[in-house]
């Protein structure tokens, strides 16, 4: 992963833009990492990977939840403004 300050990522913008083609770019200000620049296949790639961990989650929650006897009916009955 490359890093280049937010002085040299504002003056080469089209160079980081090159670098993230092929690799993630870590723009650094103050010492600090403020910020990515990534291709748009990477992020993609992340934003794929974060759904599908997220309906495993939630595949799990709603499996033990159901062997808890949680049903629907019972979910519908919690949730209802009375």
């Amino acid at each position: 992963m490359r890093t280049v300050t937010a002085s040299e990522a504002k003056q080469g913008l089209a160079g980081v833009i090159e670098m993230a083609a092929s690799e993630p770019v870590v723009i650094r200000r103050q010492k600090r990492d403020v910020a990515v620049v990534m291709s748009m296949r990477e992020y993609e790639r992340l934003v794929r990977l974060n759904v599908a961990e997220f309906q495993r989650f939630c595949d799990a929650v709603g499996a033990s939840a159901q062997a808890a006897g949680l049903s629907e009916e019972k979910l519908a009955e919690l949730l209802a403004d009375d």
